[in-house]
């Protein structure tokens, strides 16, 4: 009875009317309108792109499916409709979603077991391919799924027009293997987009739909059929070549141009998508299920392109040094923005997965500019203090500490501003000696570089930059600097649009504005770094720039990070592997990197030196002995001074308290009697007074204090009662009592 109303016309249409019945109380009636399936049509990568709309980077973030963008029907070469139409459904415009003569003719051909064409029509795939009840299993469709298609192709026709239906069957089909649609098999076997694809790449793509995974000798031959099929005339379809279609065909089967993640910004669109994940995990959204297939940054194509460009050109002229990796950040000072963010240097690289710019690496000689910074701010030293760059032995707990400069060799007395400017080592580590590596590690703290370790634990190596700090960490701290001491996270992702939040309660700078100031003063001063990097150093540029450069032990990384009006660069190079660097300097490493990208950012935009904040003053100084040429000096106002000798160099460094230490930490014993147990106190300077949690206590350079259990605040005050120093110090053990009498 079936087969005789497939070929019947008389019982064709009650049988398709109780077929419809029966299939209508299933899913099949509640097929999605055509705009529903394009809106949820998920490609298999996310696109990111750039602050104005360019693509960055395209990488897959569905690893079940390979899937392409969606592609308009008019965005599709005329030879594939062609090749897809004579090859699937050859009546495609004529039929209502069911090619009844197509039915007819396989029902016959089943009864007499002669091979025919498939009788399913696009729309009736297309409804397999909507509806996951309908779709074809191992053993193909049963009898209730394909009334449930044939109604669902009927329902199709009659609420999609054709150029729809053409439309969402060509970007939902399955093709080869993980490949669906026709966006990604075009970019994947002919590495072009659906519109150039020509007469013999449509043939293949058309072949592939009836036997996806099948040999290539077999592809190759339905597609020289569809060729033919597609030529008007028989000496057209004489003149095709199947030899040649099978060469082709079995190249292209083979053939990956489609990678999983391609473009200039592999690192940073990996990065940014794990912050939309975040962001979503914090909101309470599902990340998986993001409506979005584009994902935009606040990076800057050009920008980008730019310095990928230059880091990957510098590695090649440094080739012999043992050198391969490299990675760079730019940021903009008011906002954090990131507008570049280049991970590795590529092919370049035998650890290109890995991200440098998170990556945790010493910093060599970058710390000392927040060193310096809060060493001036203590009032410790000012920019013309005298240091004396000589050889220092340092005595630790492990030991004698012995650093050296970069050259291993020594300047004498030397001013804060050259010290710094010229980054020497020894002065680097006796201003640590005044700050102290629990303080300074403290300052790194506020600034955006939270240590592994406490800055006991690096000792005086610290001011040297023993300790790890990650590329992206280190250049948000010297945007810092450059905002007046006021640290701010950094973000890839533009702002979401919301209502404006309540202002947060204005918290105090990270480094003193007075302080950064002056150390950005000193940064940028090309006459003062002459003594390491010579008068026509790489670092110095046309406008108004302050950088450091540094390099850690052994030559295993190398720095540059510095600032401009608006934006603040870092540059790392070296070995990903940890792998010391052959004869590669400051200057030669990363610095003619930043120098570029600097130079790319300002070539039509000035940079002007910042103006000074209040509390700072400048006055003209002059240098006993001749050590250095008199010039106008910044100074924190009450600290200027106009000569600086080698005999007033000791109290250059300001009044202090040399002992206890900051963070010392005091055991008592309740049976020893207290005088034997009081804390002496030591400074350096004149006219002092000493304070104990605020309440004064003794006056002179030195005191003696009798402890008591708790944490106390340690404080050298002048005449005028301003605080000169501090340290904070701990006591443990029980209360002192006094001793009992003995009887006679």
């Amino acid at each position: 009875m079936h087969l005789l109303s497939l070929c019947c016309p008389t019982l064709r249409r009650p049988l398709l009317v109780l077929g419809i019945a029966a299939a209508c109380a299933g899913p099949a009636c509640a097929l999605p309108a055509f705009d529903a399936v394009r809106r949820e049509f998920r490609p298999s990568d996310t696109a990111v792109l750039d602050r104005d709309g360019a693509l960055l980077q395209r990488v897959r973030t569905d690893a079940t499916v390979r899937r392409g963008q969606w592609v308009a029907l008019t965005d599709v070469s005329p030879a594939l409709r062609t090749a897809m139409v004579l090859s699937e459904d050859r009546r495609f415009y004529e039929h209502s979603g069911v090619d009844w003569r197509a039915v007819s003719a396989a029902a016959w051909g089943n009864l007499w077991n002669t091979r025919t064409r498939g009788a399913s029509t696009i729309t009736m795939q297309l409804a397999g391919l909507l509806d996951d009840e309908l779709r074809r299993g191992s053993g193909g469709r049963s009898l209730t799924q394909k009334l449930g298609q044939t109604v669902a192709a009927a329902q199709l026709e009659g609420q999609w027009r054709k150029d729809q239906i053409l439309e969402a069957y060509l970007n939902t089909v399955p093709f080869r293997g993980e490949i669906v649609g026709i966006d990604a098999l075009s970019r994947t076997l002919f590495g072009k987009a659906p519109h150039g694809l020509d007469a013999r790449e449509a043939a293949v793509a058309a072949s592939l739909v009836r036997a996806p995974n099948a040999k290539p000798a077999l592809v190759a031959q339905r597609a020289c059929e569809v060729m033919k099929a597609m030529e008007a005339t028989d000496a057209e379809r004489r003149r095709i070549d199947c030899d040649a279609v099978d060469m082709f065909a079995s190249a292209a089967l083979q053939r990956r141009a489609f990678e999983a993640s391609e473009g200039i910004a592999p690192h940073a669109a990996r990065r940014a998508l794990q912050l939309r994940r975040d962001a979503a995990t914090t909101s309470g959204r599902n990340a998986t299920n993001s409506a979005d297939d584009t994902l935009r940054t606040t990076l800057r194509a050009p920008l980008q392109r730019f310095a990928v460009n230059t880091l990957q050109r510098h590695l090649r002229e440094l080739h012999g040094r043992n050198v391969e990796d490299a990675a760079l950040v730019v940021l903009d000072n008011a906002s954090g923005e990131v507008l570049a963010w280049v991970g590795s240097s590529g092919a370049l690289s035998r650890a290109g997965e890995v991200d440098a710019v998170l990556a945790q690496r010493q910093p060599g000689s970058t710390l000392k500019p927040l060193l310096y910074a809060q060493a001036i701010a203590e009032r410790r030293l000012t920019a013309a203090s005298l240091i004396d760059d000589s050889s220092a032995q340092i005595a630790t707990a492990g030991g004698l500490y012995i650093p050296q400069n970069y050259d291993r060799q020594f300047k004498g007395l030397v001013s804060v501003r050259t010290a710094l400017a010229a980054s020497l080592n020894v002065p680097a580590v006796r201003t640590l000696v005044m700050v102290s590596p629990e303080s300074f590690a403290r300052q790194l703290q506020a600034a955006g570089l939270p240590l592994r370790e406490s800055g006991g634990y690096y000792g005086y190596s610290l001011a040297l930059g023993s300790a790890e700090v990650s590329l992206l960490a280190l250049t948000n701290a010297y945007r810092t600097l450059a905002n007046g001491g006021r640290f701010g996270e950094t973000r890839m992702l533009p702002a979401a649009a919301a209502p404006p939040a309540t202002p947060a309660p204005r918290t105090p700078p990270a480094v003193d504005p007075r302080a950064a100031f002056i150390v950005g003063d000193i940064l940028s001063d090309a006459n003062a770094r002459t003594r390491t990097f010579g008068v026509d150093s790489v670092l110095g540029t046309r406008f108004w720039t302050a950088v450091k450069t540094g390099t850690s032990k052994d030559m295993r990384d190398n720095w540059a990070v510095g600032w401009s009006q608006r934006y603040t660069v870092g540059v790392w190079v070296g070995n990903a592997g940890g792998a010391p660097m052959w004869d590669v300097s400051g200057t030669s490493g990363a610095a003619p990197v930043w120098a570029e990208v600097m130079g790319f950012l300002h070539a039509r935009e000035p940079s002007r030196a910042p103006a000074p904040p209040p509390g700072v003053v400048q006055v003209p100084v002059r240098f006993g002995h001749d050590l250095e040429a008199p010039r106008s000096e910044w100074f924190l106002a009450g600290t200027e001074q106009r000569l600086f000798a080698p005999d007033v160099a000791a109290a250059d460094a300001g009044s202090r308290i040399t002992s206890p230490a900051d963070g010392s930490i005091i055991a008592i014993d309740p049976d020893i009697p207290p005088n034997r147990q009081r804390v002496r106190f030591e400074a350096q300077g004149q006219g002092l007074q000493w304070r104990i949690d605020g309440k004064a206590f003794a006056r002179g350079n030195q005191a003696q204090w009798m402890p008591w259990p708790g944490r106390h605040g340690v404080e050298l005050v002048d005449a005028r009662g301003e605080v000169l120093d501090r340290v904070r110090i701990e006591v443990r053990g029980a209360g002192v009592r006094a001793p009992v009498a003995r009887r006679p």
